[in-house]
């Protein structure tokens, strides 16, 4: 039987590489978006064109409040499919944060707080009837984790931090379902994310490329394979982990 996967923020960036990895393996792929409807349908008509099947719906993972109407949504779509559930659900969804020590303010914590972890946490519960048992929940942290980058990101990077403690818990309350649960730790990727520092500044790009182990910086499609890889069911019995996919990033 055809797979299913979610993948929330899938309509750009490292969400967007993440769902057509897992098209082009023969998954059926939702993804939510939040204002750009057309790039997630240009999405969905890629992946059609390809063969495969994807659908598109809205989402604001800091409004706990539309998750119940969200889930009813996603189940009519994996009912229309014909699937009996959500077999992969990535929590990709997220937002770079500028918070300068100095100027840090309690808004800004708060909106990081809400994308990051509030939003994963109680999507996710909302979605654990959906999940079916033997399959994938994939938490999107990041490479700065475990090293330290920039200090405006520290914020950011502290919300990550409590993501991946949480992913170790959360694997051991989906264990008895057989429901493994992980951590992916993208390091610098070029995609739009904080701007398009990475993607566009070749000075930074040469930087980061120095401090790696294989030369380069990231690319979106780089994280996709690797999510699909984390996901597929080859990797059902490891669970809890954080794994990084940086390319060997500040070794």
């Amino acid at each position: 039987m055809t797979r299913t996967a979610l993948v929330t923020g899938g309509s750009r960036g490292l969400g967007r590489a993440s769902a057509l990895a897992l098209a082009q393996e023969g998954t059926d792929v939702v993804v939510t978006y939040v204002r750009d409807r057309a790039s997630a349908d240009e999405l969905v008509a890629q992946v059609a064109a390809s063969g495969g099947r994807a659908s598109a719906l809205a989402l604001d993972t800091t409004s706990p409040e539309a998750f119940p109407d969200f889930v009813a949504a996603l189940r009519a779509v994996l009912d229309g499919w014909g699937a009996a559930g959500l077999d992969v659900l990535v929590n990709n969804a997220g937002v770079a944060g500028h918070t300068p020590f100095g100027e840090i303010t309690a808004d800004a914590v708060d909106a990081l707080y809400a994308i990051h972890v509030r939003g994963p946490v109680l999507l996710t519960q909302a979605l654990a009837p959906l999940l079916v048992d033997g399959g994938h929940v994939l938490n999107v942290s990041t490479g700065l984790t475990r090293f330290t980058g920039a200090a405006p990101y520290s914020v950011y990077a502290a919300m990550k931090g409590a993501v991946e403690v949480w992913t170790r818990y959360l694997a051991k309350e989906l264990g008895p379902r057989g429901i493994a649960v992980n951590a992916i730790a993208p390091g610098a990727t070029a995609t739009d994310f904080a701007g398009g520092v990475i993607r566009d500044d070749e000075r930074y790009r040469t930087m980061i490329a120095g401090a790696s182990a294989m030369g380069r910086v990231g690319d979106a499609s780089d994280i996709g394979r690797a999510v699909a890889a984390i996901t597929s069911p080859a990797m059902s019995w490891v669970t809890a982990q954080r794994i990084e996919a940086s390319g060997g990033q500040s070794l």
